[in-house]
């Protein structure tokens, strides 16, 4: 179990981008309702995790005038922002390695905390296992593919299973690892006929019917997995989408999915099938607004969304019907959260736009660290945590005056 105040995955404990909390700042900057600023070594756009009082990232850092590349873990002291241990994990001939596209890092995916273990995934180059204390418990290195444009998705913890997508230039597939010891437990091909086969998006466990299914999305189609098995259970397909990114979220009973490049379209499906069920359980489509990148927030009987152009939506989740669309500025890859009745949106430029969560559209602030912004947001009981190009902000209320630690 995981203290109210946790955050230990990405989108938070439910993997939905849902914060209880109604104590967040409303405003902020680089120096408003600033608690600390923490620069990170390296660079890495994986989001924060929280967990017991600690903060948890990733990060790639240059080594031997940037010849070699060193995969880290991080871990921070939430109250202070102090750096608590960073380890090495992988090492990386960085003139080998496979080019990466410029949003993304070597240090995408988030860290994933629970049971006094951080599971931290680097794609291809391999996924480790860390005690609270930086002890590496296990490594595993022999899932190699031909990456297209880097890492992304983050992992989920499946029982006692540790599952990711490996959706990379060719022969893509989905992977569950024991979590105690990192040995492949199964390993599912994901059949497509999707030519371009790269994907980065987070798989989400549901329960349906009393049963559990991985929910999927990659090139070409969406599809439900047996957690014990790895079997297929369902898909949904939508043609040629590819670099699918947004993680799926989850509420009356269907899914809501974006469908990647080079033409997003947002999609609604039940999840009570089997087989294909792309001509019976579709609930509704959009494309005008719909997201590459952030993934979709479902709160009440409402969807929101942000575009990465800088276009936000409000839509019915039942219907699709469209509520408002409007611009908001900028341009958008971290997914928004929701808190206390307002929407956070985060933009690339480090802008953060705050609306009312509603049928119609007010937006409530706008508010500029100054700093390159891809990651998504961690959040606390009464803060939260935003990771820059080169820093990481503990952003709270009422702070008296900002702390920079050095």
């Amino acid at each position: 179990m995981h203290a109210a105040q946790d955050w230990p995955e990405f989108r938070g404990p439910t993997g939905q981008g849902h914060a209880t909390t109604t104590k967040l700042p409303l405003e902020w900057s680089s120096t408003q309702n600033v608690a600390w600023k923490q620069p990170v070594p390296g660079r890495g756009w994986s989001s924060p995790s929280l967990a017991g009082g600690r903060l948890f990232l990733t990060s790639a850092v240059g080594e031997g005038g940037d010849s070699r590349r060193s995969l880290r873990a991080l871990c921070l002291d939430e109250p202070t922002g102090k750096i608590l241990w960073d380890v090495a994990l992988f090492d990386q001939d960085a003139s080998a390695a496979p080019r990466i596209h410029g949003k993304n890092s070597h240090a995408s995916p988030t860290p994933l905390v629970a049971d006094g273990r951080v599971y931290v995934h680097f794609g291809h180059q391999g996924t480790a296992c860390l005690d609270l204390n930086g002890k590496v418990i296990w490594k595993n290195t022999e899932l190699s593919y031909s990456p297209v444009h880097g890492n992304g998705g983050s992992p989920i913890l499946v029982g006692d299973k540790l599952v990711f997508s490996c959706d990379g230039g060719n022969d893509p597939f989905i992977v569950a690892l024991d979590k105690s010891t990192g040995k492949v437990i199964w390993k599912t091909p994901r059949v497509t006929t999707a030519k371009r086969t790269f994907s980065f998006s987070t798989p989400l466990l549901i329960t349906v019917n009393g049963k559990q299914q991985i929910i999927s999305p990659g090139s070409g189609a969406v599809c439900a997995f047996d957690p014990q098995s790895g079997k297929e259970i369902w898909r949904a397909r939508y043609g040629e989408g590819y670099s699918v990114i947004p993680r799926p979220v989850l509420g009356h009973g269907m899914i809501f999915i974006g469908t990647g490049y080079d033409t997003p379209i947002v999609m609604a499906i039940r999840v009570d099938g089997t087989g294909d069920v792309t001509d019976t359980h579709v609930a509704w489509t959009l494309k005008k607004g719909a997201p590459n990148t952030p993934s979709l927030l479902l709160v009440g009987a409402e969807v929101y969304m942000v575009s990465d152009g800088g276009i936000a939506s409000c839509v019915d989740a039942k219907t699709g019907t469209v509520h408002w669309q409007e611009r908001v500025g900028g341009n958008y890859s971290a997914s928004p959260v929701f808190a206390n009745g307002r929407i956070y949106f985060q933009n690339e430029e480090g802008i953060g736009v705050v609306v009312k969560a509603g049928k119609e559209f007010q937006k409530l602030a706008s508010n500029d660290l100054g700093e390159r912004s891809l990651a998504s947001y961690a959040v606390a009981e009464d803060a939260f945590y935003i990771r820059t190009e080169q820093h990481l902000y503990k952003v709270k209320a009422d702070n008296a005056k900002t702390a920079s630690v050095k």
